[in-house]
């Protein structure tokens, strides 16, 4: 049975659900989902109506390498799998530059991809130009998205979005890829960044610090009119927004995404089931992660390499957050956990040293 959400307000703002369960959930199971997995979870979110259901390895086309993990099934079979159980929702995709080509988006394309976003680091908008350019000749829905973006300044993140949309995007916004923020921390941005374009807006968030949901609903009442949320919280670290709160909350504070409630926890329920071993949780580890700034994707390399040198991940994971590492610099775990095993003490900016403290909040 159908179901819509109470909510007293009268006129309603629309928002855009996208789901990256089927992308960013890849990361907790190693990029492993398969076939009929993909399938069941798509036909469920595609029975729900959500609006776009995103699907590929956890990072983006072309990805999958001894580096980050080799997923199960390459980008062509998950694109076609998904494509199949979507006869009503939009199938989104992602890549970022150096990992994916223009050859891999020339092959989404072919597969179906009604959305792609191009994401690149926070600071670094231009290593998106040329991709946008040709997902807008070749009449694709083009996004441009800004990763760790906790590392600059509201204004910073606000003119690099003016130059995603110059180049070709069509709504443009921000992932808190740290699970680092704070609801204030998104007011600030998304308002920024809602002041400087007139695309619509995206917020990805993630769960390290419990704020998930808090700090979607703030970019809602900011002006974003994107927002993303994975069934379960499925994804990186201690998870993403959660869906399936995710909208019944924008539904009550005053907002309309048009997406069925019941058929949508039942889409969460078959997550759970067949999709994820466990549900995402916010472990210790994930805390200092989101504290620390650190990409939530490094958590499972952080504990598996402090755990064979014996070292604590927690300090692994400070020392990170000082370096400022970003997601591609996975090697630099290893450089940390042999420092911090063999005694060596930690090297500042101004090369003077220092031992790896506990309880340093950032």
């Amino acid at each position: 049975m159908s179901q819509a959400i109470e909510n007293p307000a009268g006129s309603r703002r629309r928002i855009l659900i996208h789901d990256p369960t089927l992308r960013d959930g890849h990361h907790a199971v190693r990029h492993q989902l398969d076939r009929d997995q993909l399938r069941a979870y798509a036909s469920a979110a595609d029975a729900a109506g959500v609006p776009v259901v995103e699907v590929g390895h956890g990072n983006g086309l072309g990805a999958s390498s001894l580096q980050v993990g080799r997923a199960k099934l390459s980008d062509d079979q998950m694109l076609s799998t998904v494509r199949e159980a979507l006869p009503n929702s939009r199938m989104g995709v992602f890549m970022l530059p150096g990992w994916g080509t223009t050859a891999d988006l020339q092959k989404a394309v072919a597969q179906g991809a009604d959305v792609v976003r191009i994401a690149a680091h926070c600071t670094e908008s231009d290593v998106a130009e040329r991709h946008l350019a040709f997902l807008r000749d070749a009449g694709v829905e083009a996004h441009g998205v800004l990763l760790m973006s906790h590392m600059t300044t509201p204004q910073r993140l606000a003119e690099q979005c003016v130059d995603l949309v110059a180049y070709g995007a069509q709504a443009v916004g921000i992932f808190d890829s740290a699970g680092h923020y704070l609801p204030r921390d998104v007011t600030e941005r998304i308002a920024a960044i809602t002041q400087a374009v007139d695309v619509p807006v995206i917020f990805h968030g993630h769960n390290n610090l419990g704020m998930a949901v808090a700090n979607s609903v703030a970019a809602a009442e900011s002006g974003a009119g994107i927002i993303d949320g994975c069934a379960r919280g499925f994804g990186a670290g201690a998870g993403n927004t959660q869906l399936e709160v995710l909208v019944p909350v924008l539904e009550r504070v005053g907002f309309s995404t048009g997406i069925d409630l019941y058929a949508l926890l039942d889409a969460a329920d078959l997550a759970e089931r067949e999709l994820m071993p466990t549900p995402p949780t916010i472990s210790s580890e994930s805390i200092v992660s989101g504290l620390a700034g650190v990409f939530s994707g490094f958590k499972t390399r952080v504990q598996e390499a402090s755990r064979r040198a014996g070292v604590d991940p927690r300090d692994v994971f400070f020392e990170l957050g000082r370096r400022q590492a970003v997601a591609g610099q996975e090697d630099l775990i290893v450089d940390v956990v042999m420092e911090l095993r063999n005694g060596t003490k930690i090297r500042d900016h101004d090369g003077a040293g220092r031992e790896a403290g506990r309880n340093a909040f950032p």
